[in-house]
């Protein structure tokens, strides 16, 4: 048996290793104003060889959350919780031992490849620098693994582009180069950062693909941070979407789309365009704005902009809960999506003209397939 298939063999033996373990993680930015709540409070574990999509609207803390589980973080934050790697927790580790971490066991792939990539310096250099720093291999060796990566990432006529400057490659290009990079060490951890942002729609899909494809390949743990719902529909095994900071629903995939809970995720179905609908309609959106994360409301965070909303919602915050009989399924909702308590608050909401569009209960159907 190669070497390759071996360690395959080896990853394959421990399919249910725990490999990350978030507990009760808070990111606090101290401003003028006052503590920025940016994550307050997430828990959640992910397996080895699994992907899990964390999803929500811009400012709901998915991307700061990414950060902190690598400590990519501004000096005067403040973090609490545990972010347990491997039995190590990073939210205790200096920055020399951080340093080991990064690349060789926890990579990102950021937004922007612009911005994550160095415009002055040849795309080859930027490949070969963690090779050499973590694996300890000569030049020569390092440069071939750096050919094999662009090629295992499709890209074409890779020794040229190893003498290219980023600027002279698409965006998908660039997208592919910060994956090279990201996996050019082995890591067991992914964190995937909006890959997508700014590419075209085709381009999009074969990033997604190509990511989908190397975590597989390589039984790695990846996160895939998103803010649509139906980018993680097919590429993940668990979805945590997140609001103001916390996760408001947490299930496996598949689950998640079956049966919504939250209206704040049944919202985000909505606002996905679908070719079903007739040229020109109206494109769904979740009215109001996010809350201030320095003074956060006192009951529910999505009180202000939910169909649902009672007077309950306004005064307690609702804890996170399991569904009967589903424990992976998590919510916070007083009056969840598809129960008796839910139908009636949105009935009294839409007899007392408090509902400007009609909720369309196959809109996650229609995702997933």
């Amino acid at each position: 048996m190669s070497e390759s298939l071996l360690e395959r063999s080896s990853a394959r033996s421990s399919e249910h290793e725990q490999l990350l373990q978030v507990q009760d993680l808070k990111t606090y930015f101290p401003t003028p104003r006052g503590l920025v709540k940016a994550v307050d409070g997430v828990s959640f574990e992910l397996e080895r060889g699994k992907t899990l999509g964390i999803v929500g609207e811009s400012g709901s803390g998915k991307s700061v959350l990414s950060r902190s589980i690598m400590r990519l973080l501004p000096r005067k934050t403040e973090l609490h919780g545990q972010v347990m790697f491997d039995g190590r927790d990073l939210t205790n580790m200096k920055q020399a031992e951080l340093r080991d971490v990064w690349g060789a066991e926890i990579a990102m792939v950021f937004q922007d490849p612009m911005t994550s990539l160095n415009p002055v310096m040849r795309i080859g250099p930027q490949i070969t620098e963690s090779i050499r720093h973590h694996l300890g291999v000569n030049k020569a060796e390092a440069r071939e693994t750096a050919i094999a990566l662009l090629t295992s990432v499709g890209i074409p006529e890779p020794i040229r582009r190893l003498k290219e400057y980023p600027h002279q490659l698409s965006g998908g290009m660039r997208q592919r180069v910060t994956i090279a990079i990201a996996l050019a060490c082995g890591p067991r951890l992914l964190i995937a950062d909006e890959p997508t942002t700014a590419l075209d729609v085709t381009v999009q899909a074969q990033i997604l693909d190509l990511l989908k494809v190397q975590q597989s390949e390589r039984f790695m743990g990846m996160i895939l941070v998103t803010h649509d719902l139906g980018v993680v529909a097919g590429r993940t095994d668990d979805i945590a979407v997140m609001y103001a900071g916390k996760i408001v629903e947490q299930a496996p995939t598949d689950e998640l789309f079956a049966d919504v809970k939250m209206p704040y995720t049944e919202a985000l179905l909505q606002s996905i365009p679908r070719l079903s609908n007739h040229s020109h309609t109206r494109l769904q959106s979740i009215k109001g704005r996010p809350p201030d994360l320095v003074n956060l409301p006192k009951g529910c965070r999505f009180a202000a902009r939910c169909p649902y909303v009672q007077d309950k919602c306004l005064a307690e915050e609702p804890p996170l809960i399991p569904i009967t009989g589903k424990p992976d399924h998590l919510y916070r909702c007083w009056f969840p999506v598809g129960t008796a308590a839910g139908e009636a608050a949105l009935e009294s909401n839409r007899a007392a003209g408090k509902i400007d569009h009609e909720i369309d209960p196959a809109a996650a159907g229609e995702i997933i397939a």
